[in-house]
């Protein structure tokens, strides 16, 4: 027998401001917010009604959506409907596949000096968007902070994405995740790997805390499970979710190699390994050798200056000098350069896929 659920879809103007409305003072519960950063969906369940708000829909009528595990066998395969009253009803799938947009190639420099806006956004943290165009839907790259520490207003949840990195900036963070076993404390120049719907909970975090997060697609939904309680009761780190396993990489037992680059070296947080080769992080720094001119076939290729400073040279740009708290993207094809490393410098990259090729001039 297949599960079917029912939910009312509602125009909104901001959902942020209904959260309070519906949760303290009607009683509902939150069980979706997306997108983390900037959140325009959110859904209620309680007194056996299920609400959708949306603030990107233009409409004056209320919309009935019916999710079932099979759509087509709900009306006769009909997806779209209209009631005599006027109001429509949608059958929609109960839980839609994660869809990877192809990616739209661009050379991005995102600079902290830029300011940026800071947008609050789910359980109040700051966000401030590192890639803009989103490459097309297929990527999100948020610098989050907490500026106060302390417990943080956070509930179990999971998300439905392709890959997901946590990476810890400045301060620290308490996680907990599903049969990973009891709560860690994330340190900074650490990270982890949230596999697709693992379950998990931020719990407390230092003051002026400041993380990057990855996410693929740019667009997933964030669902709370108000059933599961972390630490759950059996501890297997070997599990996998949708072929990924769970990783917490900590530096201080990291080695460092030579890198794809000259004149660089890395330590390899072995995520490439654990996600079936979706994804690889490394941390970069200086070593002793000549910078030369590359280029590669990566789909995806993101690097974010976390300390120190650099000079990005590309074909058919101008020299753009970067420090802390700078990012960018290297579109596959394109000739580049870092040059004029200074001795601290310490560059995160995130490719798509982990492992790809890199031609030296």
């Amino acid at each position: 027998m297949q599960n079917i659920k029912a939910e009312v879809l509602l125009p909104a103007k901001d959902v942020r401001d209904d959260i309070p409305f519906f949760t303290k003072r009607l009683g509902f519960r939150m069980d979706e917010i997306y997108p983390a950063d900037d959140p325009h969906v959110v859904v209620f369940s309680g007194h056996g009604l299920r609400i959708r708000l949306d603030a990107t829909l233009n409409t004056s009528s209320g919309v009935i959506r019916i999710l079932a595990d099979d759509p087509v066998l709900i009306a006769g395969g009909e997806t779209e409907l209209t009631a005599p009253s006027g109001n429509r009803v949608e059958i929609a799938p109960l839980a839609p596949p994660v869809e990877m947009p192809a990616t739209e190639h661009d050379f991005v420099v995102r600079r902290l000096a830029d300011q940026a806006p800071w947008i609050v956004g789910r359980a109040g943290m700051q966000y401030r968007d590192l890639i803009p165009s989103r490459l097309g839907g297929s990527i999100i790259a948020s610098h989050i902070r907490i500026p106060d520490g302390g417990p943080v207003p956070d509930m179990v949840h999971f998300h439905s994405v392709g890959f997901q990195l946590i990476f810890c900036y400045k301060g620290w963070v308490d996680l907990v995740y599903e049969d990973q076993g009891e709560p860690f404390r994330l340190l900074a120049g650490n990270c982890v790997i949230q596999p697709p719907e693992i379950r998990h909970r931020v719990l407390y975090a230092s003051d002026n805390l400041e993380v990057i997060e990855i996410g693929v697609p740019a667009e997933h939904i964030t669902t709370i499970d108000h059933e599961m309680e972390l630490p759950t009761a059996v501890f297997r780190p070997d599990r996998e979710f949708d072929g990924q396993t769970f990783v917490h990489h900590t530096a201080d037992t990291a080695q460092w190699s030579d890198f794809r680059l000259p004149g660089f070296q890395s330590r390899d947080t072995q995520i490439a390994a654990h996600t079936g080769n979706v994804a690889g992080v490394h941390v970069v720094r200086p070593a002793i050798g000549v910078s030369s001119w590359s280029a590669h076939n990566c789909d995806i290729l993101f690097s974010f200056v976390m300390q120190g400073a650099v000079t990005l040279e590309g074909e058919g740009s101008d020299p753009v000098p970067l420090v802390a708290g700078d990012a960018f993207v290297i579109p596959p094809g394109m000739r580049t350069c870092h040059t004029l490393p200074s001795n601290d410098l310490e560059i995160l990259e995130v490719s798509l896929p982990g492992v790809f090729v890199t031609t030296l001039d």
